[in-house]
């Protein structure tokens, strides 16, 4: 169903007066009390009576389609292994894995002594059974699940509602005893002092913005580490791989600031490796007797250097360049050598930098593929591991052994992911694109289809398209998305600027005054598409969220009889609003990336003049699905609310146009590991309906 049923009245958002200024210009948004005042308690009737009545009408709009929507997805979850199991690894004292139970919704950890390798037949215990946490509640997540160095505490955490607000837990594992419950609004990252008795963890303001890291001894006793002063900048800690020092990284979305803390000194205090400058983004890691830092300071592609605790960068030595080329993405510090993630002219590689000052490549199959380093927990390891996907390859685990003297030798596979319904790859095709913007700039596009798919047949062609905070979209594998193939779509993703696909610049020539380019970008992928048979003339459905809700915006406002449908997935499209918001907690930490437009006159009227949402016309408009989590932090549910609202009283035509908020997650949408594929299959069914093809 394309068209929205006669016979079903969907709801009509009450208009309220309301207007503001800036820079001498005026905007009226009926819509804005959507907005609960009382955020990010949702409490007004009227709000939630408007968000029920979507609900509502979403349920009875497709509640013929249920019976389909349900075999797609028992066809999801036929490709998804009930058993199975992750590769187990080394930390430490222990041996841990993770592994489903049959029929479950989320993993259970477990842990042994420590054995000759990790991958011993002796028996294991149950260290944290996720299903028995999650047990009553309709939303969870685990945060932190990390040990103490004398093998006895762990300390988790875990948001049970989407709100992002983790709540920490601290257990004996010698007795069960639980000797710290309940320490709430925290980002969910723990980290263990050397001596076992000491912890750190990050506290989150009303707003949800990181900024104060504290200290606890097991006894209860607390002492604040470091507060952030800056209402832009966000807080995170971690450990070095070499487990000696707290990493405290403030940073917006251009610029950082990391200070390091001696795990193994209880009185020691923060030390700035860099103070922070305007545009200068840079991170660190530990290992063997050195500080690995990637940093922009000489290209804007990054480069890795060596450091000591010195302050000064000048005294920093460059280790390996990054260029126009060459993107260094990031890093892990071991103690004989680094591993870098890089891309060379937008394809992913895994370079080796030994000690020495040499380095190596690692060679991968595929021509076009993702890769990145896996879980690498210890600095002594003689091996990395990695995690590779493509388009037709399901993720796939393997170990690099790696040699003192600098060598590498085959990788060993561990775990290739396991589809029990069955899978041949032979059956599919990839490909890759360079696609022309229509200012001469080459766009990359992956497209994957089955074998026996053909061009100028008129099948249909789903686009998917991100494009925002440096995010590159890699070419991987997706299970769910065979159930589309499988039915004669062709599946795209344009990697247009704004993602960093091609390196930093690629990012940056799409943001701030250059903003326009992603949209354009996508809107001239689905043109060419389109212009060289790969879909008929509106052939083509497109999705994306968050951010690439934005893009879904603008896009149908810049192009709609392009689109054959269209999803946002908890779309940031109310920009102008949120941007001149400084009192909600992801604003001023966002203006590096959109502007300002409280101060910067040129950047409201940017802003506007791509704002999906303020700039919703009396047009005719494709069928859309629009979601979005009522305990969003990251894009607030008014967002999807608004656009939803405005477009159905302002759009001209007659095409389906519904929202699903979820009234009990976040932006994540649903938690277990079965049921977010049931969204999945409700997004495919929809897309199904808009092309009449046969679910």
């Amino acid at each position: 169903m394309s068209k929205a049923p006669k016979d079903i009245t969907p709801p009509i958002a009450k208009c309220v007066t309301h207007r503001f200024s800036h820079h001498g210009d005026t905007v009226e948004d009926p819509y804005h009390w959507l907005k609960d005042p009382g955020y990010p308690e949702v409490t007004n009737g009227d709000v939630l009576a408007y968000l029920n009545a979507e609900n509502s009408y979403y349920d009875s709009v497709t509640k013929k389609d249920n019976a389909a929507t349900e075999t797609i997805f028992n066809e999801i979850k036929g490709r998804l292994k009930e058993d199975e199991e992750g590769v187990p690894w080394q930390d430490g004292p222990y041996d841990l894995r993770w592994a489903f139970k049959t029929g479950t919704q989320y993993r259970c950890w477990y842990y042994r002594p420590r054995c000759a390798t990790a991958f011993d037949d002796k028996p294991w215990r149950i260290l944290l059974d996720e299903n028995q946490a999650a047990e009553g509640l309709d939303f969870f997540k685990l945060g932190a699940l990390s040990i103490s160095p004398d093998g006895r505490y762990l300390a988790t955490s875990a948001d049970i509602n989407g709100s992002e607000r983790f709540t920490i837990t601290i257990k004996d594992l010698n007795t069960g005893e639980v000797l710290v419950d309940g320490i709430e609004e925290t980002s969910g990252e723990v980290v263990w002092a050397a001596d076992s008795n000491r912890f750190y963890y990050v506290k989150v303001s009303l707003e949800w913005r990181p900024y104060l890291v504290i200290g606890q001894s097991l006894s209860g006793k607390t002492s604040n580490v470091y507060e952030e002063q800056d209402n832009s900048f966000f807080v995170h800690i971690s450990a070095t791989t070499s487990k000696e020092y707290l990493i405290i990284r403030s940073a917006d979305h251009v610029t950082a600031e990391n200070h390091i803390l001696s795990l193994s000194n209880a009185n020691d205090k923060p030390n700035c490796i860099c103070p922070r400058r305007i545009k200068h983004d840079y991170s660190i890691d530990h290992a063997g007797d050195r500080f690995m830092v990637r940093s922009n300071k000489n290209h804007i592609n990054y480069s890795v250097f060596t450091c000591s605790k010195s302050t000064d960068e000048n005294s920093w030595v460059e280790q390996l360049k990054g260029d126009n080329h060459r993107y260094l993405r990031g890093l892990q510090a071991f103690d004989t050598f680094t591993a870098v993630e890089d891309r060379i002219d937008g394809l992913d590689q895994i370079t080796l930098l030994f000690n020495d000052g040499s380095h190596v490549n690692i060679p991968m199959q595929e021509p076009v593929y993702e890769v990145g380093l896996d879980n690498n927990p210890e600095a002594n390891q003689q091996f990395i591991r990695l995690g590779f996907s493509s388009l037709l390859t399901p993720p796939t685990v393997m170990d690099v052994p790696v040699s003192v003297a600098g060598n590498t030798s085959k990788p060993i596979v561990r775990k290739v992911q396991d589809i029990p319904s069955g899978y041949d790859s032979t059956k599919y095709k990839s490909e890759r694109l360079m696609v022309p913007a229509r200012d001469g700039t080459l766009v990359p596009v992956s497209l994957v289809y089955a074998a026996d798919w053909q061009k100028n047949e008129g099948k249909p062609v789903h686009l998917y398209g991100y494009g925002a905070y440096g995010i590159g979209m890699s070419p991987g594998f997706s299970a769910a998305r065979l159930s589309l193939l499988d039915r004669g779509f062709a599946y795209a993703i344009a990697h247009i600027r704004g993602g960093d696909e091609l390196g930093q610049g690629w990012y940056e020539a799409g943001k701030l005054e250059m903003r326009t380019n992603t949209f354009n970008d996508f809107v001239d992928v689905a043109r060419h598409l389109t212009n060289e048979g790969y879909a008929s003339s509106g052939g083509i459905s497109i999705s994306g969220g968050s951010a690439g809700g934005e893009l879904m915006g603008a896009v149908l406002n810049q192009a709609p009889t392009l689109f054959k449908a269209a999803v946002l997935h908890v779309p940031f499209v109310d920009v102008l609003n949120t941007m001149l918001d400084a009192e909600l907690p992801l604003t001023p930490i966002e203006w590096p990336e959109w502007g300002n437009p409280i101060e910067d006159a040129a950047a409201y009227n940017n802003i506007k003049s791509y704002c999906p949402y303020t700039n919703i016309e009396a047009k005719a408009y494709p069928p859309m699905l629009v979601t979005g989590g009522l305990n969003d932090p990251r894009v607030t549910y008014w967002e999807p609310a608004k656009w939803t609202a405005k477009m159905r009283a302002t759009k001209s035509d007659d095409n389906l146009l519904i929202m699903r908020i979820n009234m009990g997650a976040g932006h994540g949408g649903k938690s277990g590991r079965f049921e977010r594929y049931r969204e999945v299959a409700e997004e495919y069914m929809f897309l199904l309906n808009c092309f009449n093809t046969a679910p």
